[in-house]
């Protein structure tokens, strides 16, 4: 794929992501914009992310030192699909007495759970068949969410494509819950959703996990595929002398070939995210997994797809886009490493 030489003129207004269109034939990384967040249980605003972050993107310097090159005109953004932004809000609007109630809930209320519930299995069923679409057309497909119940139906396209990929979980959740406050889709319980439905899944690897119930925990202690790196253990060893490298070495050994990484905006230090919806204090610093990220790819490893959720605008000022200026550039990041560990092309 040949990368175009970039003019140093600031992109139009009305330009997709980084500044280019989807649609062209050199397109290879596909991303989809999912706003969808009615199991959000604290605070909402994700779902206006998928839009928010195009415009933010713009500023971005494109040069990136592993490709070698400016990168950015082989990402193109879809249109996001209106018909998921009706039934986002929709949902919405019935789930907040839901979660007022902890989901304990019966009658009216409680057949809104049901609608939700399918709603959520729609959603993930014409994410399935997009994703996989995308893939069959040789795309490497990324999620901008959203909540983190939204990669749902796009991990699963992506199993059912690359059987032996195994999955890097950045967060400060476990998200090994049954059914969250009912919502069987919740964005709190993908990763249990996960296993339970792909048993044979490879391995998922958890970063950065600092804010889990007593069930979580037994069930990643126990599970065969999950191993679990938390914050508190890897800030311990830091602060004991162990490098950063060595943890990031630690953390890809037991990657296979193949990987799906699942980032969550919240698995970083929150002055990076200030306005993400279940803030908890620590977790990774940005260059911290940047370098991870790009360390699984120096491994020779396949980042075969992607998802960044639960970012969310500052709800009090459009001007403040710091937390989307922060998603802008790991979703190029993502972007380029995709490009790179499908491709081949590194410099470094």
């Amino acid at each position: 794929m040949k990368l175009s030489s970039f003019m140093d003129i600031p992109p139009a207004p009305d330009a997709g992501l980084f500044g280019f269109e989807y649609g062209c034939q050199e397109t290879k990384v596909a991303i989809v914009g999912v706003p969808w967040e009615p199991t959000v249980s604290y605070r909402r605003g994700t779902s206006l992310a998928p839009a928010a972050v195009i415009p933010a993107s713009h500023q971005l310097d494109l040069f990136d030192a592993m490709v070698g090159a400016s990168f950015g005109d082989a990402v193109g953004m879809l249109p996001i699909n209106p018909a998921w932004q009706e039934m986002n809000e929709i949902c919405q609007k019935k789930a907040d007495p839901i979660i007022a109630r902890g989901g304990l809930v019966d009658g009216e209320l409680k057949r809104d759970l049901e609608y939700i519930n399918q709603c959520s299995e729609q959603l993930n069923r014409e994410l399935f068949a997009l994703v996989g679409d995308l893939l069959a057309n040789g795309k490497t497909v990324g999620i901008m969410g959203g909540d983190h119940s939204c990669p749902y139906g796009s991990i699963l396209a992506h199993y059912d494509r690359y059987p032996g990929m195994g999955i890097l979980h950045i967060d400060a959740h476990s998200d090994l819950r049954l059914a969250y406050e009912g919502f069987l889709f919740s964005h709190a319980s993908i990763m249990y959703n996960l296993i339970h439905e792909i048993p044979e899944l490879n391995r998922l690897i958890s970063v950065g996990i600092r804010d889990y119930s007593d069930e979580e925990f037994r069930i990643a202690k126990n599970h065969p595929s999950i191993r679990t790196f938390y914050d508190h253990d890897m800030k311990r060893q830091g602060f004991q002398g162990r490098t950063w490298a060595d943890m990031s070495n630690e953390i890809i050994e037991g990657l296979p070939e193949l990987v799906y990484v699942s980032f969550d905006i919240d698995g970083l230090e929150q002055r990076f995210c200030p306005n993400t919806g279940t803030p908890v204090p620590g977790g990774l610093d940005f260059d911290q997994a940047v370098y991870l990220l790009e360390h699984v790819v120096r491994s020779g490893r396949r980042i075969v797809g992607f998802d960044l959720v639960e970012v969310a605008p500052n709800p009090n000022d459009a001007r403040d886009e710091w937390d989307l200026n922060v998603a802008a550039r790991l979703l190029h990041k993502l972007s380029s490493l995709a490009y790179m560990s499908q491709s081949g092309k590194c410099s470094y």
